[in-house]
């Protein structure tokens, strides 16, 4: 089966609050049925929502939690940031970040891909640290990991017209700005002098979902505001 529309059946991880929030809310605009998995349900009354409750670190209860479902797309919006400097790294921090970052990117892809229709489609939130910042050693080699596993993925799939892309952001305004667990990690102004509004980030991962999108496929996207300049 071949994808033709816009819209279609979207499983978007962190949907709670922040950027995952956003891209739910821009694909029920789109006419989008929309399956939310995280810990906590969003106020979100929308008959094309559904809100499975799920910690995205725990393997087993993830699983099962998809076991029945067939989409046509999977965002993983989920995120985490902890930070820290060489010589003072948490380790357990670390495996965390890994963790809700890549394995459970990977667990959710390997197991729904197979299900998913022809011309599918797959973006992982990523992050402007990917490519290094201060203090951000353990969550940029998990953000950077998403763009080596899309880029694989997209090679893989291209025979079925399956697209896979990383949407990376440079700081934006959501809660996780606003985290204490993230005191100590600087965090700055992009250079357009705002943050990134995590309703930017949605408009550029609903037209990744879109069929326009069929020719962009293993590629990090950057909404960094000029950050990466």
């Amino acid at each position: 089966m071949t994808i033709e529309t816009a819209a279609g059946h979207a499983i978007v991880t962190g949907v709670s609050s922040g950027i995952g929030a956003a891209i739910a809310a821009r694909l029920l605009r789109e006419g989008w049925q929309v399956t939310g998995l995280s810990r906590t349900a969003p106020d979100v009354a929308d008959p094309q929502f559904t809100h499975r409750a799920v910690d995205l670190l725990d393997a087993v209860a993830l699983e099962a939690a998809i076991a029945d479902l067939q989409p046509t797309a999977l965002v993983h919006a989920a995120g985490l940031m902890r930070g820290g400097v060489v010589g003072s790294l948490d380790v357990e921090a670390g495996r965390t970040l890994w963790r809700l970052h890549v394995e459970a990117a990977s667990l959710l892809a390997d197991r729904l891909v197979p299900r998913m229709p022809d011309g599918g489609r797959i973006v992982l939130v990523g992050s402007r640290a990917s490519a290094g910042g201060f203090g951000r050693s353990q969550y940029g080699a998990s953000k950077a990991a998403l763009v080596a596993m899309v880029r694989s993925w997209a090679i893989e799939l291209a025979p079925r017209g399956i697209t896979a892309n990383v949407v990376a952001p440079a700081a934006t305004d959501t809660p996780m700005l606003r985290d204490p667990g993230r005191s100590g990690v600087p965090t700055k102004l992009p250079p357009i002098g705002r943050y990134i509004l995590p309703e930017e980030v949605a408009a550029l991962t609903a037209f990744l979902l879109g069929p326009e999108a069929g020719a962009i496929t293993g590629q990090q996207i950057l909404v960094c505001g000029g950050s990466s300049l």
